[in-house]
């Protein structure tokens, strides 16, 4: 094709793009854009989550004029569900009394044994527990279920913001935060009962895995005999039997963080049994209180959204219950936002860019000048086992066994986690589901998972600026193009490359061939490290955290820069308003990382985000790259110009 979806218009040439391609393709958008209130930031995924958004309204709305006798009672749940959220009438008059029963049940806890198993109770219906469990995949035999157990327990973002300097203010905050929300129950000390519940979180924390250790799933791969499970914690034993309902479906499971788990076991025996009911008061208080009254909503916002994020104003209402729908029944708003919004024609041309991004990763694997011929053999093995899934799941969760009462808004929260709790623990001793979607499709986002070795393309992103079937292919492969390579470069990163093409943890490589990678990933962390994002200047990128996305957008846009020729077949890809097809590809690439981020936000991503800032997602990335030092004749006097001898090519 040759029309290009490119405004040359909305180029900002004030700003190079040999110095800054990011602000020379945004520069005009980034001065006239503001973020608007109700959000941390904005940009082009939040512009296609906005659509989302709307057309998942829309979907509720329609089913919200149905009724349970009718012929689409799924589609009433929709809609009782969100009119529930929607009835701040009676939300204000009810006041905390949704949860009063769960309180008094904690306040009627006796012993650490009781605690335990409220606390179990509550994790199955969505409230934060001792531990997180969740079913997976056993990443040593990836034909079965498995049973895993993360760690869990903590209301701040991530461990270290219980011990770094910079986050005193934040530690302040939260106290200020759970001693609020102990006040609207009337607690008789609510300042007290914070202090003590952090001083808890605190011992938790000191126990809890790092960000960049949780990356390593050789550290988080540990498989336990349930038998054995009281050598790690005698109270797990009975958390797991009422977790899991029979606690033999498998005679294994994966214990994530051991230390964690024994940890917590240690502060079970010697924490105050006071303190641990009002932790799980906390816990309550905190999933709670978006379904409560004003005065919770308010308290929560203050601290997670306000001082967190940034966010000066709390959502409207219809787009929180958009997102309690979602979260309840996704897939049955998915069924129908794919009816509505995702020709059959999109999954063709999908498929069609699959197959050449797989094309090139298989020409570009062949000629590694680092890798020796068996572990090359084993790669190219790995990516011929390759699984794509594009647009929907072929069969839908089915959504008739949940239960959706009208004006039981809490109730109904807790029902749905349940629901998708037991759905869960019925995979248990079942074959492996291969159809299985971990986003819905009007999610806007992409996943590689390592364990079934599949790349997933969800409907929702399958639009403009990432994939426009009129466009020319140049933008296509830019954006869209990009993303697929990314996710397969998954299958490739210091992370992925540790599962075999069956999906198995197993190690492939030859110790030669892992340390040359090795070497080349380092760079790449000692590049990133280096970067400060601009709305945070004097903070930097945590390379090691980040470090799988960034071989992710490396390799993902270096390999679709090489599909992108072979697309056009030999043939010399026109010029387009002035641009080439090189220059619009990395134009396009630009475009997609199109972003304002308030500083808060920014700060909290480069604490628990994996993902680089999107600015260095599109500079730093194409500064390794020949292809845009020649798309844009990049010299050594200009600002993106890495020495050849400085740029790092993986795959």
């Amino acid at each position: 094709m040759t029309i290009s979806t490119l405004d040359p218009d909305h180029l900002d040439r004030t700003v190079r793009p040999q110095d800054d391609l990011f602000r020379h393709a945004n520069g005009v958008w980034l001065r006239e854009t503001v973020i608007p209130d109700d959000r941390p930031l904005t940009g082009s995924f939040t512009a296609l989550r906005d659509a989302s958004e709307l057309a998942v309204r829309t979907i509720i709305e329609d089913a919200a004029g149905a009724d349970e006798g009718s012929a689409d009672p799924v589609g009433a749940k929709l809609g009782v569900l969100y009119a529930d959220f929607m009835d701040t009438d009676r939300i204000e008059a009810e006041g905390a009394a949704p949860i009063v029963p769960l309180l008094e049940r904690i306040a009627a806890i006796r012993t650490v044994e009781e605690l335990v198993d409220l606390s179990a109770g509550l994790t199955r219906s969505g409230v934060q527990g001792l531990v997180a469990p969740y079913v997976s995949n056993d990443a040593g035999n990836p034909e079965r279920y498995l049973l895993h157990l993360y760690q869990s327990g903590l209301g701040l973002p991530d461990e270290s913001y219980y011990r770094e300097e910079g986050f005193a203010e934040t530690r302040d905050r939260y106290r200020d935060l759970l001693a609020a929300l102990f006040g609207l129950v009337a607690t008789d000390d609510p300042v007290g009962a914070a202090d003590r519940v952090f001083a808890l979180e605190t011992r938790l924390a000191a126990w809890s895995m790092g960000s960049v250790e949780r990356r390593d799933p050789q550290k988080t791969y540990n498989l336990v005999q349930h038998d054995d499970v009281a050598g790690f914690s005698g109270h797990l034993v009975p958390w797991l039997r009422i977790v899991t309902d029979e606690p033999h479906q498998s005679a294994e499971l994966v214990v994530n963080q051991p230390d964690f788990v024994r940890g917590l076991d240690a502060a079970l025996a010697a924490e105050d049994l006071g303190t641990w009911r009002e932790w799980l008061v906390s816990r309550v208080l905190l999933h709670a209180s978006d379904f409560l009254d004003e005065r919770f909503v308010d308290a929560a916002f203050a601290f997670y959204g306000t001082h967190l994020a940034g966010t000066p104003r709390l959502k409207d209402r219809w787009k929180r219950g958009v997102a309690l729908v979602e979260g309840a029944m996704g897939e049955a708003i998915g069924q129908r936002y794919v009816e509505r919004h995702f020709p059959a024609t999109h999954k063709a041309a999908m498929l069609e860019l699959v197959g050449n991004l797989i094309a090139a990763y298989e020409s570009s694997i062949t000629g590694l000048t680092w890798m020796t011929d068996a572990t090359r053999a084993r790669a190219l093995e790995k990516l011929a086992q390759f699984t794509t899934k594009i647009g929907y799941p072929d069969k839908w969760i089915d959504y008739g066994p949940l239960e959706v009462l009208p004006s039981d808004l809490y109730g109904n929260a807790l029902r749905a986690a349940e629901f998708e709790h037991r759905r869960q623990l019925d995979k248990l001793g079942q074959p492996i589901d291969r159809g299985a979607w971990l986003m819905t499709p009007q999610t806007v986002n992409a996943y590689y998972m390592p364990t079934m070795n599949e790349i997933v393309f969800p409907a929702a992103i399958l639009q403009p600026p990432f994939f426009d079937i009129e466009a020319d292919d140049a933008v296509n492969y830019g954006a869209i193009g990009a993303v697929i390579g990314h996710e397969i470069g998954h299958g490739f990163d210091d992370k992925g490359s540790q599962f075999d093409g069956t999906g198995r943890l197993h190690n492939w490589w030859s110790e030669d061939d892992r340390t040359a990678f090795d070497a080349l990933t380092g760079r790449l962390v000692a590049q990133y490290a280096a970067l400060e994002p601009s709305e945070v200047p004097g903070r930097t990128v945590n390379g090691e955290l980040t470090l799988s996305e960034n071989i992710g957008d490396l390799g993902g846009l270096g390999i679709s820069y090489r599909a992108y020729l072979l697309s056009l077949g030999g043939a010399e890809a026109p010029v387009i308003d002035g641009l080439t097809g090189a220059q619009r590809f990395f134009l396009s690439w630009a475009t997609c990382w199109q972003q304002k981020i308030r500083p808060e936000e920014a700060t909290r991503r480069l604490t628990v985000d994996p993902h680089s800032p999107n600015e260095f997602r599109c500079n730093q990335v194409v500064r390794n790259l020949d292809e845009f030092h020649e798309a844009f004749g990049v010299g050594v006097q200009d600002g993106l110009w890495l020495t050849p001898e400085e740029r790092v090519r993986i795959w």
